[in-house]
This record gives structure tokens, C-alpha cells and sequence, in this order.
């Protein structure tokens, strides 16, 4: 019975199908072409937002090789101050995101190695382009002091900065807020550049105090003639450092004058700083020839065993020793024609305390942080293509020498060898 039924109905619910499905088909189409689409819709969008996306970066691997008192950049210390040692590792591994959209730049740069991660560039930057070439940046990016700090590692020809720059900006960077000034290139006047800002002056680290520190850069760039360009500027630096003990020594004389009250706990020393740089470059039938060089003086608050500036997430409870300080480097590098090799000579130094020198530092309460040092770098690139390079180079290191301070009688082994090989891309 069910089965005749069924038969009976096989014709209509055949028709029925049919219509629907001649009704179907071109809703389907339809429904098809718009789902295709949109799909290609979304895929565009998502083409035009990385467009304004640029992905960049670099590898610096390398073997390095010290002296018995060394302080190697990759690896660990030396476990045998007895004999001389070596490490290899990764140096500094850099991938940088750019995205640029109308008058705006946003920036993420990491660093990875074996070390682990870091970040080092995270910053907003709004730009003027109709009327000038001027912009705002906020975020954490290199300090606007001198040439040094803000010249690439990729790109610098010596393996590391001088050791003014590190003892003073330790990490390059930090946190705050800067507005550069320069005309439009169409302007007379749009090689001159004024950069100045406010910082939390504690390198990349957490903001801990409620001062923040004032830092400039007015620098000028000049193309003399085809193949010839000159370069500099002046800059001025004027912050504190927190105070987290009851005791400041201030330089008097020969001597260091202790200041033991209560109230020093949470004041603020001055920290000031005065730079100039300069940079010059021409190009011959040898290749390119440049020098530059930078000179900074001023005052420092530190710690009796060094000067290095603060860059920490606390404020520390260490007495303060308040330096006046001079420094700075003169570099030289030379192409050799149309052979892929240049050859660089460094020569850098750093006195804490030009107030005390040779025998007298280790009386009078100065010590380790009071000795000068002078560094004499040389080294041979080789530039294997494009985005290879290779570099081989020695560091002379000569510490200053007091008799009245144990441990600096003489100078002490400390020379370095760095050998590495950079990809860049």
C-alpha cells in the first residue's frame, strides 16, 4: 500500500524538484559570486593594509676572543681569570616592522638571540609632510644625542660603540616623547635639524621617577660638492638621577667631600651633559674615505665603582658620587678601490673624573670608578655582496694606572677579538 502511494507520487515530486531546482541554480549562482566577492574583497583590503607594511632586519653572528680580564659580548664570563678564553653566539638579532599610512609611522623592532628576547624600538611617529619635514615621536627610540647613538649597528664599522656612549646611554634608547624641526627639502634652510625631547632617563626600562629629563640635537648636513659631504652638530643633555641614600660625595680639591643627611633620601642630582660631533666623507678613485668623531664632557652622579648611567626598574640604595667627566672618539675608514674591502681605525676614550688621575685615584675616597680608559680599535670589512659582511677586528683596551689602588698597579689584560659575519635584508 505504502509503496503504491510512493510510485503514485514520483511524477509531481519529480516536477517539484525540477522547478526547484531550476529556481535553485541561479540563486546559488548568485549567492556564489557574491560570497566569491566578497572574499575577494576582504583579500584586497588585507593587500592594500600591507602595503604600507615593511619588514626588515639583520644577523650579527660571531666568534669572539679575550684576554684573561675581558668582557665579552656574547657567551658567558670567563670562569678562569687565569688564562684567556673565547665565546661564539648571536650578537644582535633584529627583525624591525615599519607601517606607514598617510602622515603617521608605526615601528616595532625586537632583538632575539640566545640570550633571549628583547625589545628595542616601539614608537608612534606623526609627520608633517606638506608643509615641512618636521615630525612628533612618542615611544620608546634612540636617544637624539650626538651621531653614535643613533648610527645602525648594522651599519657602524666598528663591532660596538665608544665607551663614553655605553657608559652614558646605556642601551642607546629610552623612553619619551621628541619633536624634530626642519624645513621641506625644497628650503634653503633644510639642512639644518632640530630634534629635542623629554625622557624618562632611565634607558628602556620602567619609568621611576617623577623628573624627566631634557635632551637635544641641532645638527646641520651639507653636500660641498659631488662626492663631498660634511656633517655635525652640538647637543645638550640636562636630567637627574634619584638619590637612594643619605650620603653624596661631591668632588672638592684633591678629595671627595661627603654629605651624610637624611634628606638626601629621594632628592635628585644633576646630571648634565654637552656634546659636539662632526662627520666628513669624500670619494676618490681609492673609494669612499670618512671621519668622524664626537666630544662629550659634563657631569655624572654615580656609584663609587663606576659611572654608568641608570637603567633599572628600581631606584637603588646606593651613596651617590657626583663626577665631572670627559670623553669621546675619533673614527677613520678607507675603501681599497673597486676591491670589496675597507679597513676602519678607532680610537676612543672615557675619564669619570677629570678632577683625579694616575696615583692619586684610590685615595680620598675614589677608587675603581674614578679610572680612565682609552681603547685603540682596528679591523678590516670585507662587503661579500649586497647584504653580507664580514668583519674582523681588535680591541687594544689600556686602563689608567694608580699604585694606591689594588688591582690597577698595571694595566690590565682585557684586549678583545671579534670575528662576524652580518646578513641583512
Amino acid at each position: 500500500m505504502m509503496n503504491t502511494k510512493v510510485k503514485r507520487q514520483t511524477p509531481k515530486t519529480l516536477l517539484i524538484c525540477g522547478l526547484g531546482l531550476l529556481n535553485f541554480i541561479p540563486t546559488y549562482a548568485q549567492e556564489s559570486d557574491s560570497i566569491r566577492l566578497e572574499r575577494l574583497e576582504s583579500k584586497v583590503s588585507k593587500l592594500e593594509v600591507l602595503n604600507g607594511l615593511k619588514i626588515s632586519g639583520y644577523i650579527q653572528g660571531q666568534f669572539q676572543y679575550g684576554q684573561e680580564n675581558a668582557s665579552l659580548k656574547v657567551g658567558a664570563p670567563n670562569t678562569d681569570i687565569t688564562e684567556d678564553f673565547n665565546r661564539m653566539g648571536i650578537r644582535r638579532g633584529r627583525l624591525k616592522f615599519t607601517y606607514e599610512k598617510s602622515i603617521a609611522t608605526a615601528v616595532f623592532q625586537m632583538d632575539m638571540t640566545e640570550k633571549g628576547f628583547g625589545i628595542k624600538d616601539v614608537y608612534l611617529q606623526v609627520k608633517d609632510s606638506e608643509w615641512s619635514a618636521s615630525s612628533l615621536k612618542i615611544g620608546v627610540f634612540n636617544r637624539p644625542f650626538g651621531y653614535e647613538i643613533e648610527r645602525s649597528s648594522s651599519s657602524r664599522e666598528s663591532p660596538e660603540r665608544a665607551t663614553i656612549i655605553t657608559t652614558l646611554f646605556p642601551e642607546e634608547r629610552d623612553l619619551g616623547a621628541i619633536m624634530t624641526l626642519q624645513a621641506k627639502k625644497s628650503s634653503p634652510w633644510h639642512f639644518l635639524k632640530l630634534d629635542a625631547g623629554l625622557f624618562a632617563g632611565n634607558g628602556i626600562k620602567s619609568d621611576i621617577k617623577n623628573k624627566k629629563d631634557f635632551i637635544s640635537h641641532l645638527s646641520a648636513n651639507k653636500t660641498i660638492k659631488k662626492g663631498i659631504k660634511l656633517s655635525g652638530g652640538i647637543s645638550y643633555y640636562r636630567g637627574t638621577v634619584y638619590q637612594g641614600s643619605e650620603n653624596r660625595y661631591t668632588f672638592s680639591g684633591n678629595a671627595f667631600i661627603l654629605n651624610n643627611n637624611p634628606t638626601n633620601i629621594g632628592a635628585f642630582a644633576k646630571r648634565e651633559y654637552f656634546g659636539v660631533d662632526a662627520q666628513f666623507s669624500f670619494t676618490s678613485n681609492l673609494g669612499l674615505t670618512s671621519l668622524s668623531g664626537e666630544f662629550i664632557t659634563g657631569t655624572q652622579p654615580g656609584e663609587k665603582g663606576g659611572s654608568k648611567s641608570p637603567n633599572s626598574s628600581s631606584v637603588g640604595n646606593s651613596d651617590m658620587y657626583i663626577r665631572n667627566f670627559s670623553g669621546g672618539y675619533i673614527s677613520f675608514v678607507q675603501d681599497f678601490g673597486k676591491i670589496p674591502l675597507s679597513t676602519v681605525i678607532k680610537y676612543d676614550w672615557y675619564d669619570p673624573n677629570t678632577k683625579m688621575s694616575k696615583d692619586d685615584i684610590g685615595l680620598n675616597q675614589t677608587g675603581k670608578g674614578d679610572i680612565a680608559y682609552q681603547t685603540i680599535g682596528f679591523g678590516l670589512l670585507w662587503k661579500i655582496n649586497d647584504v653580507l659582511r664580514m668583519t674582523a677586528y681588535y680591541d687594544l683596551v689600556k686602563n689608567e694606572t694608580s699604585v694606591n689602588l689594588t688591582g690597577y698597579e698595571k694595566n690590565i689584560k682585557d684586549d678583545v677579538f671579534t670575528l662576524r659575519l652580518q646578513y641583512k635584508f
